[in-house]
């Protein structure tokens, strides 16, 4: 009987293969296989506060944060959860009272995950949405900002595998609806500033003027809140500097925030989603200044000028150009925003981005290179906004002449038998075997865990780990150039990208066929950099900054 199996399998393998090559696909691309249970995260389920999603507030959903807590060099996961609240839940969820919490997952090497969230002290103490860590004392372990529904928190961390709540003492307790939390260096000072992205102000379901078939009220039923910009005081406190730094916008409806570098100055911008209204572009002026440039440049709308329900924004070099684009998903048709011509141009009619995502609602958006082939590849994690109906995720290959090709039907069971309802998604390596894997979560449910299995035998790939100098905390705002088989590739250490979600801090580049990189250069935070010539393909890379 297991032989006959066995025939089976094989013989499935080998019709996908056919019907891949028939396709014009290459006939090994990878698949993902969801190791979730076997890694044992699914001992997590979120809730989003009463176990049955019916505002704004709860539709919301989370996103994960990858990061290396106790420094020994393995990927650990943080999934914040819901709580049951007075002004927010449904008093038939009066049952969660007191039984929800953050998770914090250690690592084990060993393919599986142990949760640590008591004896670390993380369990958070009100509803989450997303975390975030950097090192923001600087004695080399990375600390985590949670953004809540109510004041935020800041958790130390000692060094120890435990975490103190410094909140009150740094003043960083954002007391609104905040939902992401991006760390950068504003000011040149050598230390990480914060920006805290904010929602809206929600009323407690007072507002009932909506279609009953919708379930409740969209975005704009309720005012935006501002976003706030924390400076860091290098004595472990914290300065609100958002106006004086050109960064308040009163009504912002923020989704999801990140920093890179945009223009190519060598100083990090801030980007922001906004739900229903014009995105914001602060461009970094120096000297901790900034400037609303989104219309100038063609970022504060997408879909051909007309705002939509932008959710987090995914950071890329889509056309390898030598420019950053950003991936935007939404309700519709998602925005493509890529350089061209001195301006910001949305292609996602003419890439066929629009096609293959305009029948889901997009959350979490991913730009990857999943077959190492030296082109970033499109994840979508969908799930509807006002229901709590499951949709299929969108997996789409980018052929290397900007058009964009649905793969999901051949990439394995979670994208070809299933639909989810998903919300945040991240992307990180998290067995170092060279390929993008992904962490996905859901809505009132498990959080899956998507190996990508194949993506290190056709083509090669290099990993570049830049940290501090000392070799710790990864060096936010550092910028990598690779050049390797005619291609020039760029990226940011800038881990807040997407939805809700912290990624891998290591940038990763598919090399194609290439058996070496002929240039690496690394460009620290301080301006130091560094070029490495001739670099052996196939390793992670871990570039030291030479003394000033």
């Amino acid at each position: 009987m297991r032989h006959g199996a066995q025939v089976v399998a094989a013989a499935l393998v080998a019709i996908a293969a056919a019907l891949r090559g028939a396709s014009g696909l290459p006939a090994d691309l990878p698949i993902f296989t969801d190791i979730a249970g076997q890694a044992g995260l699914t001992a997590f389920k979120h809730n989003c506060g009463d176990g049955h999603m019916d505002n704004i507030a709860e539709a919301t959903g989370v996103g994960p944060c990858v990061f290396d807590y106790d420094g020994d060099g393995d990927l650990d996961f943080y999934f914040p959860n819901g709580r049951w609240k007075k002004n927010v839940s449904d008093n038939r969820g009066r049952d969660f009272i007191g039984k929800l919490r953050n998770a914090l997952f250690r690592n084990n090497g060993d393919g599986t995950f142990t949760d640590v969230t008591e004896q670390a002290g993380v369990a958070g103490k009100d509803a989450g949405y997303s975390a975030s860590a950097a090192d923001y004392d600087g004695d080399g372990d990375l600390d985590l900002y949670v953004c809540n529904y109510g004041p935020n928190e800041l958790l130390r961390n000692n060094g120890d595998g435990t975490f103190t709540d410094v909140t009150e003492k740094a003043g960083v307790g954002d007391p609104r609806f905040s939902l992401s939390g991006v760390w950068l260096d504003i000011d040149g000072d050598g230390d990480d500033d914060l920006y805290v992205c904010n929602y809206l102000e929600y009323d407690a379901g007072k507002f009932r003027a909506y279609y009953a078939a919708t379930n409740f009220p969209g975005p704009l039923s309720y005012n935006g809140q501002p976003d706030t910009m924390y400076r860091n005081n290098g004595d472990g406190t914290f300065t609100d500097v958002t106006k004086e730094a050109g960064l308040f916008f009163a009504q912002g409806r923020g989704m999801s925030a990140t920093a890179a570098d945009f223009n190519n100055d060598g100083r990090m911008d801030i980007y922001v989603a906004n739900d229903a209204m014009e995105n914001n572009y602060f461009e970094n002026k120096g000297g901790g200044k900034f400037a609303d440039e989104g219309l100038t440049t063609g970022l504060a709308f997408g879909q051909n000028g007309q705002g939509v329900s932008s959710m987090g924004p995914a950071v890329g070099d889509v056309n390898r150009d030598g420019r950053l684009d950003l991936l935007i998903p939404d309700m519709d048709y998602m925005s493509l925003l890529v350089w061209r011509d001195g301006v910001y141009e949305d292609q996602v009619n003419r890439s066929n981005i629009a096609v293959i995502c305009g029948q889901y609602t997009g959350w979490g958006g991913v730009l990857l290179d999943y077959d190492n082939d030296g082109w970033l590849d499109v994840f979508i994690a969908n799930g509807h906004p006002h229901h709590e109906y499951p949709e299929n995720a969108v997996l789409a290959r980018n052929d290397g002449t900007g058009v964009f090709v649905d793969v999901a039907w051949q990439a394995g069971d979670y994208f070809k038998t299933k639909k989810w309802y998903s919300r945040g998604a991240a992307y990180l390596d998290i067995d170092d075997d060279g390929d993008i894997d992904l962490l996905v979560m859901d809505l009132n449910g498990h959080p899956h865990l998507l190996r990508n299995d194949g993506g290190n035998t056709r083509n090669r790939w290099l990993k570049v780990d830049v940290r501090r100098a000392g070799g710790k905390a990864p060096a936010i705002g550092a910028r990598v150039t690779v050049v390797a088989g005619g291609m020039t590739m760029i990226d940011d250490v800038s881990p807040v990208r997407g939805y809700l979600a912290q990624n891998d801090p290591r940038i990763h580049f598919g090399l194609g066929r290439a058996e070496k990189a002929e240039r690496v250069e690394v460009r620290w935070p301080d301006g130091r950099t560094k070029t490495l010539l001739d670099v052996a393909a196939n390793q992670i890379l871990k570039p030291a900054p030479d003394a000033p």
